[in-house]
């Protein structure tokens, strides 16, 4: 596929130049995701999937331009999470480049209007007098929402990723790589990714080859990071690519911000940055006010105006992890003796009537990740019904579980939608211990009692693998994310020292045979300590500490074990 904007710095690291021991081991965990070809991950762009194959693209493209050449007014209706902001951000900046002169936006009030494109955020738009709506990661299943529309006299594009219903909205023209029969090779592309092809597709209709939109790709990667799509061959084109222009300090504004207020800086941003640091705080806005302000963000050309609002973004992440962590506690406290017990259902549900709807999916996620469960975390939305947020393990697609509870128990669901491994879903206030009855129950049928413990791996490393060299590879390789795992290996350690911070993490010295130096070794969100001296068996990530400004070789534990004496 032809390059859509100028080339810049390669990713840090990219270049390669390890020593031996080093790339032995990428090429060892490459091939074991499938990756055997070196050149074709380096490709660049020119490895991107054409355009041809995503169905509606083309008639996507006809009626964007059809709108531009009358000056029809176009809005565009975003998700509420950080692809729908990238993804909104994204069709606008497009837009307008490619010559619409009338074009806004609008995000839907998660506790008012709930999310998609719902009856009411659609009466809300039509009130700006648009002729043309289009949805942004959103839309698939807002069967209600295109009547509305089309009873407004509103003529609808959808842009979408979330896998599609038995019946599709009625609209003009519907663009997702997920609809039956289509040929697109890359079914994993985020909301994001899907906008971008259908800017390529209009730049092309339009005859504006000359109109860059390569320089846009941070919004891309920032969003398809953030929305833990599976980074298929084609979305790590697209997350290496926006890496490019971040680390080459040639991020939007608002992007630039949002780096600078996370600690990061150009030459060493990593797509874990955008996961763990930046994704979390434009999602803020989403899960606690009001993703408009992210929005604007990302719009704004104005470096002092992005930076003010990348800080209120900041802040409302801050907010977010204190609610997080006492949501944490009381999840932990309901379920502590059923843990201990070992008699936790196959698939957990919890209910808090004074949770926040925003956070329940980060704690769905804590949820499945200690209790190796799919999850599903529900708040009040009103007097009611309860808006549910789940996360899923590997083995179970948690999106046709859902249509199976719905199959099996008519009513129960009044909504849902998403992926295998996440998804979101609205019940009855009165009908909370049904469902949490059938979820279990379902979860039991299809994949067992539990827990389901994903035991892959990459094996051992020798002491001589070990090396700061080895941390540095990997955290500028992949981009590692969801479907492309950041590599996980495992070994057997004595414990020099090991202590507890901030009732919160747990930090260690590791040694192994025929390795002079100690290991330094961290576990997050762990709150017991093994003894010193002691043996333990632990599967790890490496990676690089780069606390006090100097970069060391560090071990994150995933999970470990003691090991018994002479074992």
């Amino acid at each position: 596929m032809a390059d859509p904007g100028a080339a810049v710095a390669p990713v840090n690291g990219e270049a390669g130049g390890w020593p031996a021991v080093v790339q032995t081991v990428l090429d060892r965990v490459y091939a074991a995701r499938g990756a055997r070809d070196p050149a074709q991950e380096a490709a660049g762009l020119a490895a991107l999937a054409g355009p041809d194959t995503l169905s509606g693209l083309e008639a996507a493209a006809e009626a964007l331009a059809q709108a531009i050449a009358q000056g029809e007014r176009i809005l565009v209706i975003g998700d509420y999470d950080a692809d729908g902001a990238t993804g909104t951000a994204l069709a606008v900046r497009g837009l307008r480049r490619l010559g619409a002169r009338d074009v806004g936006f609008l995000i839907p009030d998660r506790s008012r209007e709930g999310y998609g494109l719902s009856p009411a955020i659609v009466t809300r738009a039509a009130a700006l007098g648009p002729r043309w709506i289009m949805t942004v990661d959103n839309g698939i299943n807002s069967l209600e929402g295109a009547q509305t529309a089309k009873a407004l006299g509103l003529r609808l594009i959808v842009t979408d990723h979330h896998l599609p219903g038995p019946v599709l909205p009625e609209a003009a023209v519907i663009v997702n790589p997920n609809l039956a029969g289509d040929r697109f090779p890359s079914k994993a592309l985020a909301g994001v990714g899907v906008v971008l092809y259908v800017l390529i597709a209009l730049r092309r209709r339009l005859g504006a080859g000359h109109v860059a939109l390569g320089d846009l790709l941070d919004l891309v990667a920032l969003g398809t990071v953030a929305d833990c799509v599976p980074l298929d061959a084609n979305n790590r084109v697209l997350v290496r690519e926006g890496l490019r222009r971040m680390n080459a300090a040639r991020a939007c504004a608002g992007v630039e911000a949002l780096l600078l207020v996370s600690g990061k800086r150009p030459g060493k941003i990593y797509a874990q940055d955008l996961g763990f640091q930046v994704g979390p705080r434009l999602n803020a806005a989403g899960r606690l006010a009001d993703m408009t302000v992210g929005v604007r963000c990302l719009l704004t050309d104005d470096r002092g105006e992005a930076l003010a609002l990348a800080r209120e973004l900041d802040a409302l992440n801050r907010e977010r992890r204190e609610r997080e962590a006492q949501m944490q506690a009381e999840a932990s406290e309901q379920l502590a003796v059923r843990a201990e017990a070992d008699t936790l259902p196959a698939g957990i549900c919890l209910m808090e009537p004074h949770w926040h709807p925003g956070i329940v999916g980060i704690l769905a996620g804590r949820l499945k990740d200690r209790h190796k469960r799919p999850a599903i975390v529900f708040a009040p939305a009103d007097d009611e019904v309860l808006r549910g947020s789940g996360r899923s393990v590997p083995t179970l697609n948690l999106r046709d579980a859902l249509a199976a509870i719905g199959e099996r128990h008519a009513g129960l669901i009044r909504q849902f939608g998403g992926h295998a491994a996440a998804a979101g879903l609205t019940i009855g206030a009165a009908d909370y211990a049904r469902f949490a009855t059938a979820f279990a129950d379902e979860v039991e049928r299809r994949i067992g009692r539990g827990p389901f413990v994903d035991a892959r791996s990459d094996g051992p490393l020798s002491p001589e693998e070990l090396t700061l060299a080895l941390g540095e590879a990997l955290r500028a390789g992949g981009p590692w994310g969801n479907g492309f795992p950041e590599p996980l290996f495992e070994g057997l350690f004595a414990v020099a020292d090991a202590a507890v911070l901030k009732d919160a993490h747990l930090r260690l010295t590791l040694t192994m045979p025929c390795r002079d130096e100690p290991l330094k070794a961290l576990a997050f969100r762990c709150t017991r300590a093994p003894a010193a001296g002691s043996r333990i068996a632990a599967r790890y990530r490496v990676g690089v500490d780069d606390f006090g400004g100097r970069g060391t070789l560090c071990l994150y534990l995933e999970e470990w074990s003691a090991v018994s004496p002479g074992a």
